[in-house]
């Protein structure tokens, strides 16, 4: 199962931001394109089971999609394919290049202030 090796490697990079800064985790958000697609029920359901008796416990991940972008030939615009319609949608031409598709990355990490012990 792909979602649970993303979950697997999120928290193994939390832990280590949870380390340096002696803050708990609150939330995180990934995105990820098109083709680099991750199922958001799975992968929410295996971060909170790699998380469970961990400081990541409880923390709320949100995923972001980003669409699959082209560059037009004849015009040069950039745009998001639509699937269903794959033309500029400036000059209607069909003849254009896809782009690299956005990775799977870790856009934030967010915490509570440092865990200082007092309460």
């Amino acid at each position: 199962m792909h979602e649970a090796a993303v979950a697997q490697s999120l928290i193994e990079v939390i832990l280590q931001e949870v380390e340096q800064r002696h803050a708990k985790p609150v939330g995180a958000t990934i995105s990820c394109g098109e083709l680099n697609k991750v199922n958001d029920e799975s992968l929410s359901f295996a971060f909170e089971a790699v998380a469970r008796d961990t400081p990541c416990e409880g923390m709320t991940l949100r995923i972001e999609h980003k669409p699959l972008q082209a560059r037009c030939k004849p015009c040069g615009r950039v745009f998001a394919v639509d699937v269903s319609n794959p033309q500029c949608p400036d000059c209607r031409s069909e003849d254009f290049e896809l782009l690299p598709d956005a990775p799977l990355v870790l856009d934030e990490i967010e915490f509570e202030g440092p865990d200082d012990g007092e309460g």
